[in-house]
């Protein structure tokens, strides 16, 4: 058992045995820059990962060989993006994701700088990107250390597994219990996620 999974079971011992199951916290590698995660991000929202990931490799495809860009979005079509697969909703959303970097409301080489809750509000401000989304990015593309997801309903879930509970607790109870493992809750949601997949409900 790593140090950062000791630390959990000392708080909260329930996690022993989902730490024990899922091994030490294993974060994918980020995509390769900001723009290009919130893209994808916004192309998979709602959407089954199959489905997803076939819009997503056309919308790529339409900027052939140089990596997808805000000014290189800017300068295609509605016609090519909506030809690709995107929704009405999601064409103007990443339009707006574009224009919100290229005017500098999302600080391109400097948002690693800003603390948890800046991001979350720069993001915000990009149609079809909420709070959730936003720390879905700082968690996996910035590997931030400590944000607490209450409003995923896979952690409120992983979460009533892990205690064997059958009652999900709400994002408010989520937020309270949350506050004894501050600040490596990241990792606390990794395993509530992991959880959801390994552990038989209650």
């Amino acid at each position: 058992m790593d140090r950062l999974a000791v630390r959990i079971t000392r708080i909260d011992p329930a996690f022993a045995t989902i730490i024990r199951m899922a091994g030490p916290v294993e974060w994918r590698d980020p995509s390769v820059d900001a723009f290009n995660a919130l893209m994808r991000a916004i192309v998979f929202q709602q959407l089954a990962g199959r489905a997803a990931s076939a819009i997503h490799g056309r919308v790529v495809a339409l900027f052939g060989e140089q990596q997808p860009s805000p000014q290189a979005l800017l300068q295609l079509s509605e016609e090519e993006l909506r030809g690709a697969g995107l929704s009405a909703a999601k064409h103007r959303a990443l339009v707006d994701l574009a224009k919100k970097f290229h005017d500098g409301t999302v600080p391109v080489d400097d948002i690693e700088q800003l603390d948890d809750e800046e991001v979350i509000a720069r993001l915000s401000t990009i149609r079809g990107i909420g709070r959730w989304t936003a720390e879905m990015f700082l968690m996996f593309q910035l590997h931030r250390p400590d944000v607490w997801p209450v409003d995923d309903l896979g952690v409120r879930n992983g979460w009533a597994r892990i205690h064997g509970t059958r009652a999900l607790p709400t994002p408010k109870q989520l937020r309270e219990l949350g506050e004894p493992f501050h600040p490596m809750r990241s990792a606390v949601a990794w395993y509530c996620w992991r959880a959801v997949h390994t552990l038989t409900p209650a």
